[in-house]
């Protein structure tokens, strides 16, 4: 049920997230888990966990800085998961391929070769599209070219603000002008879609301050923007930010919003905006029945029946000893941290990826995938929506409003299953 605690409660980009999985018992064999799933259209996930500095808000599974020799014994542990994970699917094809993070483009671009030869191990890459992150100062043209020559369709920069001070104040220590630098990088090596990153909430920002970094990223007309709202993490530089700026929040979004829609944009999610085009969004691969397949040891894998990873970690020293601990497995054949999904979870996960997306679930796809209708399977939940306005039901599909989509924050979390909630509540952040 929907809780009063306020519309930024959680960004939910998966369900459930990895505070709800545990140790699994027998650990099963990749084989296994895999042997019924339908392997026609998956996604390739390939993390890399480093980066050159952890911004204030980032609670993402990451360490700061590495020497050349971790970095190569990660490759090499890369190397190796890949090759036991291909040998427990048959026939495998993927329909999209993302290298995450961390930053990707941490590693040189002798590295993003090796990663890349890694990724080409598997069916579909290099024809089907890719889609990698950078950041302002590891966006260097020789890293940039390698992936364009390796056949990257989608560079995502981390950009948050164009106000120096803005950026200090969310402790991510960059200039306007080497952010731009590198948008002319990215521009001149060229690739079909540009994204840009932006964050509202930062200390000292207004809606003047953000109108004018809204306004500099058009300038660059990108393909896709996201706009983020800043959390105040646990484990994160900024955990004791005072949590009860949600009005400002909305505000900002509501003016981020409006400005990108009337700039041409048409929303996506609520953190999502592109320009339309007939390449948009362009594969075949749907988050809520496909599987996922995660490379290294921020990655995590998805089938139908599990969800599975290696341990998570937040704080630095951590995340280091998880990084550590990988970089030495031998045998990668097993599923150890995981959630099992039983058919109620399944029919949660697919309402929670389908509803926080602004085309909304289709009816007619979930009745035939669970024999049954979401009002009938979730009818406490749907209707406490319904009765703030959040939701739009029609014969065809239930879709959020767009102040529905604004509270998408407290509409995710609104959805979780008891016992996800039991397992997040009780797992301590390391």
């Amino acid at each position: 049920m929907l809780t009063t605690t306020g519309a930024y409660q959680a960004y939910v980009y998966a369900y459930p997230h990895k505070t709800a999985y545990r140790p699994l018992p027998g650990a099963p064999s990749l084989r296994k888990v895999w042997e019924r799933e339908p392997l026609d259209a998956l996604f390739l996930y390939m993390h890399i966990p480093f980066c050159e500095m952890r911004c204030g808000f980032c609670n993402l599974f990451t360490r700061t800085g590495a020497p050349e020799e971790l970095v190569g014994a990660f490759l090499d542990a890369l190397d190796r998961q890949a090759t036991t994970v291909l040998d427990a699917l048959d026939a495998p094809r993927f329909a999209t391929t993302a290298f995450g993070g961390g930053t990707p483009t941490y590693l040189t671009a002798r590295e993003l070769e090796r990663l890349c030869d890694i990724a080409a191990r598997f069916p579909g890459f290099g024809a089907v599209p890719l889609g990698v992150e950078t950041s302002p100062a590891t966006a260097t043209t020789d890293r940039l070219t390698v992936l364009a020559e390796r056949g990257t369709t989608r560079i995502s920069i981390g950009v948050q603000s164009f106000l120096d001070g803005e950026a200090r104040a969310a402790v991510r220590p960059q200039k306007r002008a080497e952010v731009e630098a590198a948008l002319d990088r990215i521009r001149a090596v060229g690739f079909p879609t540009l994204n840009i990153d932006l964050i509202y909430g930062i200390d000292g920002q207004t809606p003047v301050t953000w109108l004018h970094s809204l306004d500099a990223a058009l300038a660059w007309r990108p393909e896709e923007i996201y706009l983020y709202p800043l959390y105040a993490r646990e484990k994160t530089p900024l955990e004791h930010r005072a949590a009860n700026w949600d009005d400002h929040r909305l505000t900002l979004y509501r003016i981020g919003r409006d400005h990108l829609l009337a700039q041409g944009y048409e929303q996506v999610s609520m953190r999502m905006f592109r320009l339309p085009s007939p390449a948009a969004g362009g594969t075949e691969y749907c988050c809520q029945t496909d599987g996922m397949v995660g490379l290294g040891c921020g990655a995590r894998s998805y089938t139908s029946g599990l969800h599975y990873s290696f341990e998570y970690g937040v704080e630095a020293r951590v995340v280091r000893g998880i990084i550590d601990d990988y970089v030495r497995e031998t045998d990668f054949g097993t599923a150890r941290v995981g959630f099992e999904m039983d058919d109620g979870e399944r029919r949660r996960r697919h309402l929670v990826q389908s509803l926080l997306q602004a085309a909304g679930l289709e009816r007619g796809a979930y009745r035939a995938r669970f024999g049954s209708d979401p009002l009938t399977d979730f009818p406490a939940e749907l209707s406490s929506f319904e009765d703030r306005g959040w939701l739009e039901t029609t014969p065809g599909a239930l879709r959020l409003t767009p102040e529905g989509l604004a509270h998408s924050d407290a509409v995710g979390p609104a959805l979780f299953s008891r016992r996800v909630r039991d397992l997040m509540d009780a797992y301590e952040a390391r």
